[in-house]
Order: C-alpha cells, then structure tokens, then sequence
C-alpha cells in the first residue's frame, strides 16, 4: 500500500484554500527578491516569467530541438476529452495506487478524469512513446530544471519557468534519480488558461512504499503545492514502462489533497517579483482535471519524439 503523506501537520480544504487566498494577497511568506538562486542567474536577481524564447535561450547548445508550438496530443487523450468525465467507481484510491501499477497489463481508465467520492480530482493519461527508454526519464527530470530554456523544451505553449532548490547539477557522482529525488523544482506554467506558480517535492517512491514492480523502469513521485505557500494541493506520478517499441508512461495526478509544506521549501519573494498569477478555483474541479490531462498528454507526446537525440547528446552535460 502506498502511504502518500509521513505523520506530520495537517490541514482541512477549507485551511489549505484560506492559506492559499492569504498568499494571494501578500499575506504568506516574505518579500525579498532573493528568493531560490538558479545558477546561472547573479546575486538577488530572478529569472524572469516569459513564454517562447529570447535571444539568451536560442544561444544554448540544445536550441536545436527548440519548437514554435507543442506537438498535438496522442488519439486517446482526444477520445477521453470528447467522452467528458468517467465513471468515478473505475477510479483507484491514492492508497491503492501501487497495486494498479502493479499489473502488467492496464487498468479500467488509463486516459481520463473524472472526480471521486471523496471529493479528489482524479486524472489519468497514457501516453506511447517509441525509441524512448525508462531511464530517459529519471534523466530528464534530474537534467531539466536547471535551466527555464530546457524545462521550455517540454512544453513550449505553456512553461514559463522552471528553478530548483538546491542545484546539484555539478556533482557527477550522483546519479540521474539523486539529483531530483529529495528536491524541489519550482515552476511557473499554463494548465489550459490558468497560470500556476507551483512546488514540486520529489519523493522517493520506494520509501512511500511503491512496490520493486511498479519502480521497475522509472517512477517519479511527487507532492505539488503552492510555490507561494506552504500548502500542498496533490499528488502526482508517472509511471514509465518498456513497451517492444520503447517505452509507455502512465501518469496519475490526484488533487485536492491538502497538507501543509514547509516555510522553508518555497519561492515567494521570486514569485512577488514575477507577479502574482490569480487564485485558481478551489476545490478544483472538472474543467480543470480535462486542463491538466490535455497538458500532460500534450508534454509528455512532445518531449518522447526528440528525448532520445537529446538525451544522447546532453546526457553527460551537467
């Protein structure tokens, strides 16, 4: 069984949308622009929140696999956005996740969203990736935050910007999973029309009790939360398996889940000088479940086209 949350402080939805609507109006965390220091950025500086790219972006060595717009979503993200809203009895509990995961063949709904009666948003999206290996993945994600040009490579409609906590990118005596698992990325993006500035703890799945069979490939594994306050708001993971083909991802997102992050684990003062995105509607709802499975449906499809040539060529970059 899956244990999505350590004992630690807790707080009611109605708490976490109060301390979200106080960070809304500069009322939660502090103001000075330091905020999270990216690397290649000077002291107290901020990078600023843009879509598209700049003359600083097209400079960098992966520029190549730059493009104008996302590429389209894969045929069963399209049939599940047209079919609206599955039934909530085929949706599986965060709790039961891992057995879901498990199996070796698929579940009920692999691509939907639907809201479940506990009141969670539930979302899921399979996405096929050919020439694409699991491993990729855990590289990805440790290789992409550092800088708001890759984490643009993914999703170039709707990323903004993309900061990681502690940068670990200059120790190669760690592997690919070490260098996110443990950290926080931060980021500012567009769920459909909605701008998000977001905190994405990884977790260590085998420690949340994910089993030795649904780790076999890849598996990331993280609490998401506001960046500008200290409540989270769900979960996410993405599940890659090695398909005859290449890979597949099965990615999960499990909303109004609210907790209580750490003071500590936020970017507010980069945030404040950004500017502030409005409040997103809370509890969220199923407009914004059908938003976030086009998103994910969309980066995921973009990024598995070209992620092998990338990550031949940049896999030993820091």
């Amino acid at each position: 069984m899956v244990t999505p949350e350590p004992p630690g402080p807790q707080v009611s939805r109605r708490g976490a949308f109060q301390m979200a609507g106080l960070a809304g109006v500069g009322l939660l965390g502090g103001s000075k622009p330091a905020g999270i220091q990216p690397k290649d950025s000077a002291p107290f500086s901020c990078i600023p929140r843009y879509l598209g790219y700049r003359e600083a972006d097209l400079a960098k060595p992966y520029a190549s696999f730059f493009t104008g717009k996302t590429a389209p979503v894969q045929p069963q993200v399209t049939q599940a956005l047209a079919a609206g809203p599955f039934d909530p009895a085929l949706g599986v509990p965060l709790g039961r996740l891992d057995d879901e995961l498990s199996i070796s063949g698929y579940s009920a709904v692999e691509t939907g969203y639907t809201i479940l009666g506990n009141g969670q948003a539930l979302v899921a999206c399979l996405t096929d990736m050919p020439g694409v290996r699991p491993e990729m993945w855990d590289w990805w994600f440790g290789w992409h935050s550092w800088e708001s040009a890759r984490y643009k490579l993914w999703h170039p409609d709707a990323h903004e910007v993309a900061v990681m906590r502690e940068d670990r990118s200059g120790d190669r005596t760690l592997s690919d999973r070490e260098r996110y698992v443990g950290n926080t990325s931060f980021v500012d993006e567009y769920i459909g029309p909605h701008l998000e500035q977001l905190a994405i703890r990884f977790r260590d799945p085998a420690a949340a009790g994910f089993s030795a069979k649904a780790r076999a490939g890849a598996l990331i594994y993280a609490r998401v939360g506001s960046s500008m306050a200290p409540v989270d708001l769900g979960w996410v993971v993405h599940q890659v398996r090695a398909t005859p083909t290449g890979s597949e991802m099965r990615s999960r997102f499990y909303l109004n889940v609210p907790g209580v992050a750490s003071v500590l684990d936020l970017n507010t003062g980069c945030g404040l000088v950004r500017g502030l995105a409005p409040l997103p509607n809370l509890p969220f709802g199923k407009d914004f479940a059908a938003h976030l499975m086009q998103h994910c449906g969309a980066e995921m499809n973009h990024l598995s086209r070209f992620l092998p040539d990338l990550y031949a060529r940049f896999k030993d970059t820091p």
